[in-house]
């Protein structure tokens, strides 16, 4: 019987076999070389076992691919890096990560470059990526190089986690700070808005919103230290500072303790370790302490309530500017005008009310000594302006978008109420659109009126 069987039987036997002992070579292999790529399902893992590298996807619905970092021995997926965090790939079975020219690169599925290492160094064929147990990704130029001095390391160039034997820096020739930045939202990768870096002073540290506000410090390094952040105590960070560079690194006093620090998507900072027993993320500290003193966390026209949850929520008379991101824990984009204020040249229109807001903190702004109803009178009657606000100390006026509004408590009495500036309900309450006609409700009864 065996002898009846046809010779590209086994020819198609035999290079099955060698397929599967290829690929699952592969996934046990800790560097990528010349002449191996990877794609799919196919993943490096560290020597130790502790980190994987390969293709992930956010959220189950999404349809997007990353080129991800994340531990292995961690139940809960917790991605570490992301190598085209705003590039993604539509099709891991058709991307390829591979060596070439001597680079690191991702290739979708038109052998398009997505990703790249981009460093500037003579064609080699001796190039390789290994993954270390620290989590880094390094690059060097021949097997066995000591790859603690490699050609490039992810450890570089962060995403939102900082691990330990990590460095956060700042090169002090140019006064270029590395960022470590949150994600968008909990299904994009995608850098977002807060992030992290070594102050220009180079002995603190600062959370940033869109690279340029400062909202937060850890206060200055003592030594042993942030003034600020007493916590921090709990691990072994170090500082060290020459004419190139100044950095923080930290370890573990325990290297069996599974630890990371990351800029989530709320704009804090927030120290992790990873509890077997309870099978989760345990977190030991986060900065700064209340959700709403970070920076615009709920966007234009959104109050801010550490005492409640979710902590944002948008202004009577105003909607999410994007239903889909505020689900996702994205406020940045704040609120919208449910129906748009209505101008006559620089006169406002004759329909505009204001809402009351009480009890709410707002940022500084210039005063006016008028009397209230002048100031009342002002705002409603000029088109540029929005809101306004009326104490012992004076008249404000806003012409501009409102930001980090903070919903005070009711005993707080540090609090004032803000008016904000409505299309009268009498001119929309009810409006509806059918067609190219809009409907107002009066009562129970509907008048057309063509557009």
């Amino acid at each position: 019987m065996f002898n009846m069987m046809k010779p590209w039987f086994w020819l198609s036997l035999l290079t099955l076999f060698f397929s599967l002992h290829f690929y699952s070579s592969l996934a046990a292999l800790t560097t990528i070389s010349t002449n191996q790529s990877l794609s799919g399902d196919q993943n490096l893992i560290s020597k130790g076992g502790i980190f994987e590298l390969g293709f992930f996807k956010p959220a189950n619905n999404s349809s997007n691919y990353y080129i991800g970092i994340w531990y292995k021995k961690v139940s809960q997926q917790t991605i570490a890096w992301v190598a085209n965090r705003d590039n993604p790939v539509s099709d891991k079975n058709t991307a390829t990560l591979k060596i070439s020219a001597g680079n690191l690169v991702l290739l979708d599925e038109s052998s398009n470059h997505v990703w790249s290492t981009n460093m500037s160094f003579p064609k080699s064929d001796s190039v390789s990526a290994i993954l270390l147990d620290s989590g880094n990704l390094v690059l060097r130029n021949r097997p066995n190089d000591d790859v603690s001095d490699p050609l490039w390391q992810s450890f570089d160039h962060p995403a939102d986690t900082w691990l330990p034997g990590g460095k956060i820096r700042l090169d002090n020739k140019a006064k270029q700070p590395q960022f470590l930045t949150s994600w968008k939202n909990i299904e994009h990768p995608s850098t977002g808005l807060f992030s992290l870096e070594l102050d220009p002073e180079g002995k603190k540290f600062s959370l940033r919103w869109n690279k340029s506000q400062e909202y937060w410090t850890s206060g200055p390094w003592n030594g042993h230290s942030f003034s600020g952040v007493p916590e921090m105590r709990i691990y072994n960070f170090s500082f060290v500072s020459n004419e190139n560079e100044s950095y923080f690194t930290y370890s573990t006093y325990n290297d069996s303790i599974i630890s990371r620090l990351v800029v989530n998507i709320s704009g804090k900072i927030e120290q992790y370790i990873w509890l077997e027993s309870s099978n989760k993320w345990n977190l030991i500290w986060s900065q700064p302490r209340k959700q709403c003193d970070v920076y615009s966390f709920c966007g234009a026209f959104a109050i801010c309530d550490d005492n409640s949850f979710p902590y944002c929520t948008c202004l009577s008379g105003f909607e999410p500017n994007s239903v889909t991101n505020w689900n996702q824990q994205d406020h940045s984009g704040g609120c919208i005008r449910k129906e748009s204020l209505q101008c006559n040249g620089f006169k406002s229109n004759n329909n505009d009310m204001f809402v009351e807001v009480p009890n709410v903190a707002l940022a500084p702004q210039a005063l006016f000594s008028v009397d209230e109803a002048r100031c009342r009178s002002t705002c409603l009657e000029t088109c540029p302006y929005i809101a306004y606000t009326y104490n012992k100390n004076g008249c404000a006026i806003w012409s501009a978008d409102l930001m980090n509004i903070r919903q005070l408590s009711s005993d707080d009495s540090n609090g004032e109420t803000l008016y904000i500036k409505l299309v009268s309900e009498s001119s929309y309450l009810g409006r509806v659109t059918i067609g190219n006609v809009v409907c107002a409700v009066v009562g129970i009864g509907m008048i057309g009126m063509m557009l």
